[in-house]
């Protein structure tokens, strides 16, 4: 692999985060999701942009444009300094994904994670789905650990899951942790609620806890979709045999920021429910249970 000639699609960077990984950390959002969650809180994140044009009009800031190439072939634009960020050309877009991306090459996110160095201690590439564009992610975290003045940064992954083992094995030397998020235990729910199946996410789970690298397990409870309540009893069985002995279990509460479609019509989760599912993870011995923050009822 030539060093540093790989360029990521970037929806957007996050200067400084707690909520990312442990400790302050500096957050990469990479454009392009292969799962199709009906209730994803990112869904602008999914789709790439093709450049059809039809944002461009709808603007009211005037921050899009439709310019050629070098080729000749027509380019959307995006003027960062005029954007509004109102999320028209959102709303307006057959696939609901957003112009509002970036180029970046290795050498420009690592000018970027300099600027904020003294203030974070890691990095989190997230999307979308971040291992969509693996090359990037292996030769930005290459170069963090090579770089002196960088390498005391950590840098873990946000994912899906659905990464292969091939491509894991080639990102594990170069990370320090990863965070899974597992939809639903069933396949047939997985599949309804995402449009894949989740052999490739139990994969890449036994694969990173085998190496000591899950640094977090994520379970988003929404209450009569997801499948964690009636098979508890199968998925604490679960937890408690994974190999690695340091792997947070954080569960999160379904709440309707962000999402879209019939997930606005799906059931929120309360702090008790989140809590009394919590609690009964702790009694089927599941270690190292996080709540999310405290939120209302």
């Amino acid at each position: 692999m030539n060093s540093r000639l790989a360029t990521a699609t970037i929806s957007k960077t996050l200067p400084f985060s707690c909520v990312d990984g442990p400790g302050n950390r500096l957050v990469i959002f990479l454009q392009g999701c292969n799962f199709n969650c009906k209730n994803c809180h990112n869904p602008h994140t999914i789709g790439l942009c093709d450049h059809c044009g039809d944002c461009v009009e709808h603007c009211p800031a005037n921050a899009l444009s439709l310019i050629p190439d070098e080729q000749g072939k027509n380019q959307i634009r995006w003027n960062a300094d005029a954007c509004t960020h109102c999320d028209t050309c959102i709303d307006v877009c057959p696939n609901q994904s957003s112009p509002k991306t970036k180029q970046y090459t290795v050498d420009d996110m690592l000018a970027v994670i300099r600027k904020n160095s003294l203030f974070i201690t890691g990095i989190t590439v997230t999307g979308g789905e971040a291992t969509l564009q693996l090359n990037f992610i292996i030769e930005l975290f290459q170069a963090i650990k090579s770089n002196s003045d960088l390498q005391h940064l950590s840098c873990m992954i946000d994912s899906n899951g659905s990464l292969s083992e091939t491509g894991w094995k080639k990102v594990i030397p170069y990370i320090d942790g990863a965070m899974i998020d597992l939809k639903a235990w069933q396949e047939e729910t997985h599949r309804w609620i995402t449009g894949r199946d989740n052999h490739r996410v139990f994969q890449s789970i036994h694969l990173l806890s085998n190496h000591n690298k899950l640094h977090e397990l994520r379970l988003l409870v929404i209450p009569t979709i997801t499948d964690f309540e009636s098979e508890i009893a199968a998925l604490a069985d679960y937890l408690v045999m994974l190999p690695g002995e340091n792997t947070r279990i954080r569960v999160n509460a379904f709440q309707h920021h962000g999402v879209t479609g019939e997930a606005l019509r799906w059931p929120t989760c309360s702090k008790e429910e989140i809590t009394a599912f919590a609690e009964q993870l702790t009694q089927l011995s599941v270690r190292n249970v996080i709540l999310p923050p405290m939120m209302g009822n």
